[in-house]
């Protein structure tokens, strides 16, 4: 971010204050010393990227039967809990969700969206899950933007629990009672918050006090609660027994397991949980309404996946933009042979730097809900097109932000559309988004990745009436396009894009990587990296996830062609590669040593070993038995 004088969110969250004190949603307190920075040996075989030591300062997790890695050590525990009882894969990530909302309320909410990739191993598919609520049907579009960053108005149709749901019915096995029960505990009884969620809370006091709900919860007695002290929802406490309770009923009754998880999700959309939100939401000035929430309903679709080195890739699709992004990327890098790039070198991170501009500038001149708009999937995953594309890397020199690509000319469809000259109205900058990530293994060989948000740091910072549940801002720029006449322009029922990306690689048709990262706008940039570091450099897992890594910003986004980059790169990377490329044209920004994404993913050599790794850039933590 170059201007100084650049609007940001409220002051709580200005990521690039974050990033500079290497404080992005991290403890490092708990780090050994050179992971801190500080001098540390490096084991005589461990790898090296980008001219720097990578060895891992954490110790990778087996996984015999199975495991969880989540973005915080109690959602870990709880999704394993779940398969330690026989649950599935899928009884542990919605688990583990359950808890972040409860303990990481800044990124996480059953009140969000998000994304989960499914590997059904018996039937041999790989599914997505979409769990992303569209705009109110009384959104006003001529809405200034500024009203979408936080408030009532900024929120969309909460989609995650309907996702809790959604993965329960289809690869779960246990009740919904016994998935909630940790984090109804942890909710009622508190648990020791988080430094990272206190630094959050305080630097967020100012909006937070807005809105009395949310102040009530956040700011007791007018002031942000203490690191480590015991930290309590109770009424998110309440609403998550309700639901529990609304699934026991219905088993009482007669029902079986399917029919008692849908009266728990009715209890939720139609029954008097939806009546709270669409209540406040009147009476706080907002368009949500009861008939927005009766309408909603989670999608299972096809992920996109392309094929890279002899693997099988598979991601989001739309709405999310990140498969998308992350796809391409590596269909424009296969052309290039990265591993045998020095490591002490500049040109694989320059490589990557201009893919990612490259997937950027054609994925933001496409994308957009697929019911409002056509948009050519095939022609951005398409190899042709990216061997096209690849002529605007040069190898040696810094190219500037492109126009996006004709994808429709590669696509069966032919799906031409106008290059499209947008014209900005107010405000065009885009606003920053944060989300938690997890992934499970079970003991079946099923394996899910979730990506869930609630859009920018603590959403809407509205908690919604006495639910205890914060909703997302989804609509924020950034999400939504900021001019008239693009495809993603904000508007009634349409669903915003997302960055959510949870992926799942296979290599012939047997379980090699599951993983996902949070970060917003960086996280197809970190999933790139942390793919590359495991495949094109054979890097084991941990290694891969804690080596040094970029993130480009755009100004003012990157729905502009020639919009101006800046390559932000941890403090970690080597002197004379950040050198390298600014002597290639690139304008870097150094920013803390663990700074950008948090990757949690499960890893499966070919002998079946299972070993789970987790960031040290957040709270993450990789539990396995």
């Amino acid at each position: 971010m170059s201007a100084p004088d650049k609007p940001r969110r409220p002051e709580a969250l200005d990521r690039r204050e974050l990033l500079a004190a290497g404080l992005a949603g991290l403890a490092l307190t708990g780090l050994p010393s050179a992971a801190r920075g500080q001098s540390g040996a490096r084991a005589p075989d461990a790898p090296r990227s980008g001219g720097t030591s990578v060895a891992a300062h954490r110790v990778e997790v087996p996984m015999p039967h199975g495991g969880v890695t989540a973005g915080h050590p109690l959602a870990a525990m709880a999704g394993t809990r779940m398969l330690m009882q026989g649950g599935s894969a899928a009884d542990a990530v919605v688990a583990a969700m359950a808890v972040m909302n409860v303990v990481e309320p800044w990124a996480s909410s059953a009140g969000g969206n998000g994304f989960a990739t499914c590997l059904d191993r018996k039937a041999g598919k790989v599914h997505s899950l979409a769990f992303t609520g569209g705009a109110p049907r009384l959104l006003d579009p001529q809405v200034d933007p500024k009203a979408l960053d936080h408030g009532p108005k900024a929120l969309t149709v909460p989609g995650a629990f309907g996702g809790w749901i959604a993965l329960a019915r289809r690869f779960g096995r246990l009740p919904l009672a016994t998935l909630l029960e940790p984090a109804i505990g942890y909710a009622r009884d508190g648990h020791p918050l988080d430094p990272s969620i206190a630094l959050f809370i305080g630097r967020a006091q100012k909006t937070l006090s807005l809105y009395p709900t949310s102040a009530a919860l956040f700011l007791p007695d007018g002031q942000p609660p203490a690191a480590r002290s015991i930290f309590r929802n109770p009424n998110l406490a309440r609403t998550l027994q309700a639901l529990a309770n609304a699934e026991t009923k219905a088993l009482k009754g007669g029902a079986d397991r399917d029919r008692a998880l849908q009266a728990a999700y009715d209890y939720f959309y139609s029954g008097p949980i939806a009546q709270e939100f669409a209540r406040f939401s009147t009476e706080t000035g907002g368009w949500l309404r009861l008939d927005d929430l009766k309408a909603y309903q989670p999608r299972w679709s096809d992920p996109v996946s392309t094929h890279y080195r002899g693997l099988d890739v598979y991601s989001s699709p739309l709405t999310s933009r990140t498969g998308l992004e992350l796809c391409e990327q590596l269909n424009l890098v296969e052309g290039f042979d990265l591993a045998a790039l020095p490591a002490e070198g500049p040109q694989l991170t320059h490589l990557l730097i201009e893919a990612i501009k490259v997937a950027k500038a054609d994925v933001y001149r496409y994308a957009a809900d697929p019911r409002f708009a056509q948009t050519p999937v095939e022609g951005l995953l398409s190899k042709r097109f990216a061997a096209e594309r690849r002529r605007l890397i040069d190898p040696a020199r810094a190219g500037l932000y492109p126009e996006g690509g004709d994808a429709a000319a590669f696509d069966r469809a032919a799906l031409e559309q106008a290059r499209p000259r947008f014209a900005a109205r107010g405000d065009d900058r885009t606003r920053g988004g944060d989300t938690t990530s997890l992934s499970a293994v079970d003991a079946d060989g099923n394996a899910i990745a979730v990506t869930t948000t609630i859009g920018g740091g603590f959403g809407t910072f509205l908690v919604m009436g006495d639910t205890g549940i914060l909703f997302n801002n989804g609509l924020r720029l950034g999400s939504t396009a900021p001019y008239d006449g693009h495809p993603n322009k904000v508007a009634p029922g349409r669903i915003a894009l997302l960055g959510n990306g949870p992926t799942i690689v296979l290599d012939k048709g047997r379980l090699h990587l599951v993983f996902g990262s949070p970060g917003g706008e960086t996280i197809g940039q970190t999933q790139f990296q942390f793919l590359v570091n495991m495949v094109d450099r054979g890097m084991p897992i941990q290694a891969a996830i804690e080596a040094p890594r970029f993130a480009l910003d755009a100004d003012p986004n990157f729905y502009r062609p020639g919009a101006a980059i800046t390559v932000q790169a941890e403090g970690r990377f080597a002197d004379p590669v950040l050198q390298g490329l600014t002597a290639m044209g690139h304008r870097i920004e150094k920013v803390g040593p663990y700074a950008i994404g948090s990757v949690q993913g499960i890893a499966v050599d070919p002998s079946g070993a299972r070993m789970g790794g987790a960031d040290p850039r957040r709270m993450g933590y990789a539990v396995g038995y």
